[in-house]
């Protein structure tokens, strides 16, 4: 009988599979956008190259041809895959070592903590409630919460993840109040299901070790 945790394994390889593919240099460089993001500001691509010890052309390659980008008008990384120091989504807030910055989808605030081997704080809106809901997310697991019994809505990737990827995923990854706000708002959206705050956290956890093996090693 399939358990709970094989579910989420084979959930947590098919998003992996649906992302980019962030294997060898492409990892390192992936690593440092996500953690240079989190300090607050723009992420100039020969600083990125610098810090992913890759030359500046081969960064901006990746960058180039990877879908979920997002730069200011002077080339500069100002989002990716989720992170972003401007309200590219509005409603999920994550405050990283003191610098508030805006992530793209209710999941994104699970998985990015076990990537920036950072603590975080998360402030998102119930989008049947209009309830904030907060919560303390550590690398190891979610540690405080608003509301004990939030659950987050998800939807399994048809398609690869491309640069629709907030209208075709993230808008359909959000907290909930509870498991019956919930359940009234997945009735509505036909491919989503929910999932425990645990759960979630788990999946993350999960596609960070396929993406990012060295995470599971504590390298950062």
């Amino acid at each position: 009988m399939q358990t709970q945790h094989d579910r989420l394994e084979v959930l947590a390889e098919a998003i992996a599979k649906a992302e980019p593919d962030f294997d060898g240099p492409a990892r390192r460089v992936a690593l440092e956008t996500y953690r240079r993001l989190a300090e607050g500001t723009a992420a100039p691509v020969g600083e990125l190259a610098e810090r992913a010890h890759h030359g500046v052309e081969l960064t901006e390659h990746l960058l180039a041809t990877w879908p979920g980008v997002f730069r200011d008008d002077g080339g500069q990384v100002v989002g990716f895959w989720g992170l972003a120091i401007g309200k590219l989504v509005p409603t999920h807030a994550i405050e990283v070592e003191g610098r508030r910055l805006f992530a793209w989808c209710a999941w994104d605030t699970l998985f990015l903590p076990g990537i920036l081997c950072a603590a975080a704080r998360v402030e998102s809106t119930c989008p049947v409630t209009h309830e904030t809901i907060s919560l303390v997310v550590q690398p190891d697991g979610v540690r405080a919460t608003s509301h004990p019994h939030a659950v987050v809505s998800f939807l399994l990737p048809s398609t690869d993840l491309d640069a629709d990827v907030i209208q075709s995923f993230c808008h359909f990854v959000h907290f909930f109040a509870s498991p019956e706000t919930g359940e009234a708002w997945t009735a509505r959206h036909p491919g989503t299901f929910l999932l425990s705050l645990e759960d979630a956290f788990e999946l993350g956890r999960l596609v960070n070790a396929l993406n990012f093996p060295s995470l599971g090693r504590g390298t950062r």
